[in-house]
């Protein structure tokens, strides 16, 4: 690379970096857009092809069972075709996806269609976070990595909004094809991303990957001390299933991720997320007010985000998930005791719907972002792919599990002892966060590893 292109790189480094950041958070998007299409969908399915609760379970749970399959390969993808290859895949995937789920003709053909788009957000969950982790400089890599979760949430308000349209007719099919139009785009703009520094080096590709860093930062000094931390720890031939079973320390890291997870899923965002007009209706609303509402639990979602975004680079990762859980534990457990007392009047239901909405704010400034920020940070490089597949795959799986149970909960458990069961559980997500969870911020990720290979207890690896 001659002189001029190293300057013309080097003049405009930050806008180089976010629009890498925010072209790769799109894949968030197509996560939001589909995680939220199908909240709206499902009673107009169930009309159309009269199935029970049961059947629409299966309906909302198959793609995350698809996503589950997808995290799995995805790992061998990243390392292997490198994480821009692998977006584009899922973006094909997405864009066949959701045409395939608006002509289908029988439930059968719906549940598989929601699988192949599983598997496109699978890999997308996976790549996003791992190539943001990489391509981000370490004093905003908190904030650029939170950009994915701002993408899930925006789609996830999007997907209400045209749900919401689509409602007066009970037009399910284009609810669920539409979102076809912007994964087209998503997938158009890949295209313009650069391959991770870090993968290239991985892959033998130095002079690429000096290429791509000094468009991202800019400054070349910055630039050979990160070529040499990444050098450092590729001197250490180590991968994956093999680093697990001989290095203890990374499976500590891999559990952390693992843990994390489970906790993120329980926490019973997605309880809100597929389920919304049910909780609704549960509360006494029409369902015209049912899809209203839910589009101003997407509307909360997206803005609370930005809570994440401002602060968790100044704040901290920990201070904020102990505000989140037990704003989660508060809103959950307030709108379960009111369901027991019986939502009678007018304002009964608006404080029941507040304190939902108190519910979203809480995980969407907290768990919502922070987690997948923490599964990426935590992994050492050489094990990165593993780990952060270990942590995704069990997201999807704990995300089945809650989708597949919800409606089951409501009928045999009840309403408010459903919502007082995960009310608890974020209150003892704040006792884990204390005791295993690291503080992250300003620590760079080749520090975070050193410290987690030298033994150092997990909640103390970022100082």
């Amino acid at each position: 690379m001659d002189a001029a292109t190293q300057q013309t790189h080097a003049a405009h480094p930050k806008a180089a970096i976010v629009t890498t950041c925010i072209l790769a958070a799109l894949a968030g998007l197509m996560f939001g857009l589909d995680v939220g299409v199908i909240s709206g969908a499902t009673q107009f399915i169930q009309a159309e092809f009269k199935v029970s609760d049961h059947v629409i379970e299966w309906i909302v749970s198959a793609m995350m069972g698809g996503a589950a399959v997808g995290s799995v390969g995805a790992g061998w993808m990243s390392a292997a075709l490198g994480r821009k290859r692998s977006l584009i895949l899922a973006g094909i995937l997405f864009v066949a996806g959701s045409i395939f789920c608006a002509v289908a003709g029988t439930p059968t053909i719906l549940i598989v269609a929601r699988f192949v788009l599983g598997l496109a957000i699978g890999i997308a969950a996976f790549t996003a976070p791992l190539y943001l982790a990489e391509v981000a400089p370490e004093k905003i890599r908190g904030a650029m990595i939170s950009t994915y979760q701002l993408m899930i949430t925006t789609g996830i308000f999007l997907a209400f909004l045209s749900d919401t349209a689509f409602s007066a007719s009970g037009n399910w099919r284009w609810m669920l094809g539409v979102i076809a139009a912007p994964g087209v785009l998503f997938l158009i703009g890949l295209f313009f991303l650069p391959d991770s520094p870090r993968w290239l080096l991985l892959v033998g590709r130095r002079h690429d990957a000096e290429t791509v860093l000094t468009r991202l930062r800019g400054d070349q000094d910055t630039v050979r001390r990160e070529i040499a931390d990444i050098d450092e720890q590729l001197k250490t031939r180590q991968h994956g299933w093999s680093m697990f079973r001989e290095n203890p320390n990374f499976r500590r890291s891999v559990g952390l991720g693992v843990l994390l997870q489970v906790v993120q899923q329980f926490t019973g965002i997605n309880v809100v997320m597929y389920y919304a007009p049910r909780i609704f209706k549960e509360m006494g609303y029409d369902t015209h007010t049912q899809m209203v509402f839910t589009a101003v639990v997407g509307l909360t979602n997206m803005l609370a985000t930005l809570i994440a975004l401002a602060f968790v680079d100044r704040w901290g990762r920990k201070p904020i998930l102990y505000a989140g859980f037990a704003m989660m534990a508060v809103g959950l457990g307030t709108v379960g005791t009111m369901m027991s007392l019986g939502i009678a009047t007018r304002g009964e239901q608006l404080f029941t719907v507040g304190m939902l909405l108190f519910f979203i704010v809480g995980f969407a400034m907290s768990a919502g972002p922070l987690i997948w920020t923490l599964c990426a940070e935590v992994q050492p490089l050489k094990g990165r792919d593993f780990g952060i597949a270990c942590s995704t795959f069990t997201n999807w799986i704990t995300n089945m599990v809650v989708g597949a149970t919800f409606l089951s909960l409501l009928s045999g458990f009840g309403n408010a002892n459903t919502f007082w069961l995960y009310a608890g559980l974020n209150a003892v997500f704040i006792v884990v966060t204390f005791w295993l969870v690291p503080e992250t911020k300003n620590v760079s990720l080749e520090q975070i590893e050193r410290n987690l290979m030298s033994g150092k207890a997990l909640r103390k690896i970022g100082q």
